[in-house]
Order: C-alpha cells, then structure tokens, then sequence
C-alpha cells in the first residue's frame, strides 16, 4: 500500500506556526485499509498508483489538501474500483512533495481537521467527495484528572516496550491536549477499526476517554498473555 509510517513518534515535522488555511469543500480522497490519520499529526506516504500520483499532480497545483480515509472491511475484491469507507476521515495538507524519477513520489501531510463526507464524485481517475468539515470544539481540552489518568495507564502500558524513552516527550506539560490524544491515538498499536472508532468520537475528551479504556483492554491483554508464559 501506499504508506511509509515511521515506526514510533517523532519529534520532527514542518513548524506548528502556520496561518489559518482554507480547506476546500471538495477534495480528492485517499483510501487505505490500515491507515487512520488524525489532526496535529503528520503522515509520510510513498504515491506509486497512476491514479493517486494524478492525484497528488492535480492537489499540489489546486487546493493543496487530500482527505484519508480508511477503507470499510471486504476492499479487496474492488480495490481498484470504489470500494466502501468510512465517512469520517481526516483532512490533510500537503506540505512536501519529493518527486522519484520514474513517476513516484514521496509526500508529508499535515493533519487539519475531521471531516465528514456528504457526497463521492466519481469523475477523475481518483475519487472526490464534497465533504463537512467537523472540527473539535477549540475551547474543549482536558480536565486535569482525565490527562492525568491517561498518561497513568499509557505509563504503566509503555513500561514493557524498548521505545518507552521516545513516549516521553509527548507527557509533558507543555504539550497540548489535543496533540497529546491525536499522535498516541497515532502511533499506538491498535487495530485501524479501533483507531477510526477514536476518531469519530464526539470531542476529546471522549477520544481521551476511548484511548484510556483502548490502553486498558491492551494493557489487561498483555498481562494475560504474560500470565500464560
């Protein structure tokens, strides 16, 4: 498929100061079967299909923005068609593209909002979707018992990975509740139903409240599998 994540977090990416960008209401979608992207967040993707490198050509020289989307269970026998996905999906901006030689090309996207489609257009190579935008509220962040709380059980589920160095960065203060929520809901390793479940939650806080129980199902599994070595 198309994606080339980084394994882990990363502290590295274009700078949060940017101005306000307008998102057009109709914009190419890029479906995927294992790929979630959220908000505050950054994707790598290497673009090989003819239809999604026309793709990344036409959005780089009009709106600058691709919508993901994940793909809904059964993709495989209609992968080159327009199999199913799921409405809610995640806008993104382009903020790099690095061209290869033979027609491919590597590019960033910048995550800037929720969205949700209204209507698929059918008539490029590639599909479009007219879609509503549905940003979080900008005065909702967390209490300070839920972030607590969260990073309680993400501590104590980290405990038992080699990258647990490279998570805690991400715990401190300074970071915003909403990059906090949207890169763990990011990198941790849940199944792609499972991270477009905490995308369409209904605020942060209840994409917090999903991911602390999400942490505590992983952390309760594990246990067990330990239980039975």
């Amino acid at each position: 498929m198309q994606i080339d994540r980084e394994r882990g977090p990363s502290h590295s990416g274009p700078s949060k100061h940017e101005e306000p960008f307008v998102i057009p209401n109709r914009l190419p979608v890029f479906p995927l079967p294992n790929v979630v992207f959220f908000p505050k967040t950054y994707l790598p993707l290497h673009v090989f299909e003819p239809r999604y490198r026309r793709m990344v050509a036409d959005s780089t020289m009009g709106g600058q923005c691709i919508a993901m989307a994940l793909l809904k269970e059964g993709w495989e026998s209609d992968y080159y068609g327009n199999p199913a996905i799921y409405p809610a999906l995640c806008i993104g901006r382009i903020v790099s593209v690095q061209p290869l030689p033979d027609g491919r090309s590597n590019i960033l996207l910048q995550g800037l909002e929720r969205g949700e489609i209204l209507e698929e257009h059918f008539d490029r190579p590639y599909r479009e979707a007219t879609i509503r935008v549905t940003p979080l509220r900008s005065d909702e962040g967390l209490t300070t018992a839920t972030r607590r709380a969260l990073i309680d059980v993400l501590g104590r589920y980290l405990q038992s990975r080699e990258d647990n160095a490279a998570w805690q960065g991400f715990f401190r203060e300074e970071v915003g509740d909403e990059v906090l929520v949207n890169t763990l809901s990011t990198y941790l390793d849940c199944t792609p139903l499972e991270k477009q479940f905490l995308l369409e939650a209904d605020g942060l806080r209840q994409r917090a409240r999903r991911l602390n129980d999400l942490v505590q199902f992983m952390l309760h599994e594990h246990r067990g599998a330990k239980d039975w070595e």
